[in-house]
């Protein structure tokens, strides 16, 4: 079955109806994601969510960076005051979806993604990849030019915008228990991967009743990799809407964009992460498409690229770009 096919086919089983999820110390998370964490929103299959969500830095972070006091979300300095000790990203949610259980995958359009600031953040970490040869971190903002879609980064140079969440993710097993949100891993999480903006479907494997999903650490744009730890750190508002997949199992999240299926992979070790999403690729082109393993391996070869998601977050992170231009009989 085509992931599009199971688009239609889920949204012809329920009423959507919309919802919004707005930021406060209640509905905010920060730094992990947990199988026994409170809902901060129960949804019906098929409804839509509205959800605003915070960036990385504190207002501390952000006021030595150059932002004006008064330019400092409210709500951030809420939350801050809210849980002062709390360290991690700021995730919104959980947001729990009636009829998921363990075993079912959650599908998650991403149907909108807003700025909600007119700035980004960017900090070098030492967990970046050159954080050996740069020992003096640095920060700095970089201004967003929300008509002209473009961030200017300095004189002469502009990065073009393309902003996604880089942590969406479920509640890991029960038996694992809470996790930090750093890593990615088959909650899907921390994936910091650039191709899940608007217009895109993520497909996460669901774990506890209800999902539990949660989101944040918005980036107004970011290169594969993130090597500094970093991307455009912003504050975003998202419009999902939710499906539960009773037809679908997966054991890692995919994705679809509206040109290729993504396949990917995370493991502290970047080969055993590229292991994986080739594995995942080959899953996928095998049960979705109907090739042969043989079959299957050799056309990621010839006509799947494999990207560096990111380096950074301890889990590293690969995905595989699977072109629907190669199949001839959508």
């Amino acid at each position: 079955m085509r992931f599009a096919f199971g688009i239609l086919f889920g949204l012809s089983l329920w009423a959507e109806t919309k919802h919004q999820l707005k930021v406060t110390p209640e509905t905010v998370i920060v730094g992990f994601y947990d199988p026994r964490s409170k809902p901060a929103l129960r949804i019906a299959s098929g409804d839509t969510v509205v959800v605003d969500t915070l960036g990385v830095a504190s207002p501390q972070a952000l006021e030595g960076a150059g932002v004006a006091p008064d330019q400092v979300q409210p709500e951030l300095r809420a939350v801050v005051k809210a849980k002062p000790e709390a360290r991690g990203h700021f995730l919104t949610g959980p947001i729990y979806v009636e009829g998921a259980e363990p075993g079912d995958v959650l599908e998650v359009q991403i149907l909108d993604v807003k700025m909600a600031v007119p700035y980004s953040y960017n900090a070098m970490g030492a967990a970046g990849v050159l954080a050996d040869e740069f020992t003096i971190g640095k920060r700095r903002l970089i201004e967003l030019d929300r008509q002209k879609m473009v961030g200017k980064f300095s004189a002469g140079v502009e990065v073009p915008l393309r902003p996604f969440f880089g942590s969406m993710g479920v509640a890991p097993p029960e038996a694992t228990g809470k996790i930090s949100s750093r890593a990615p891993g088959i909650h899907a999480g921390n994936m910091d991967n650039r191709e899940l903006v608007a217009g895109t479907t993520v497909f996460i494997p669901v774990h506890v009743k209800g999902a539990l999903f949660q989101v944040g650490d918005g980036h107004a744009a970011q290169g594969d990799g993130e090597v500094d730890v970093t991307g455009l750190e912003t504050s975003l508002q998202g419009t999902f809407r939710f499906i539960v997949r009773k037809d679908k199992k997966l054991v890692w999240p995919r994705g679809e964009t509206p040109t290729h299926f993504i396949a990917m992979g995370f493991d502290e070790s970047l080969d055993k992460a590229t292991k994986l999403a080739v594995q995942q690729a080959v899953e996928f082109l095998v049960g979705e498409k109907e090739l042969s393993k043989e079959d299957a391996y050799m056309l990621v070869s010839v006509g799947v690229d494999l990207h560096i998601t990111q380096l950074v977050d301890g889990n590293k992170g690969v995905h595989a770009m699977i072109p629907k231009r190669l199949f001839t009989n959508k």
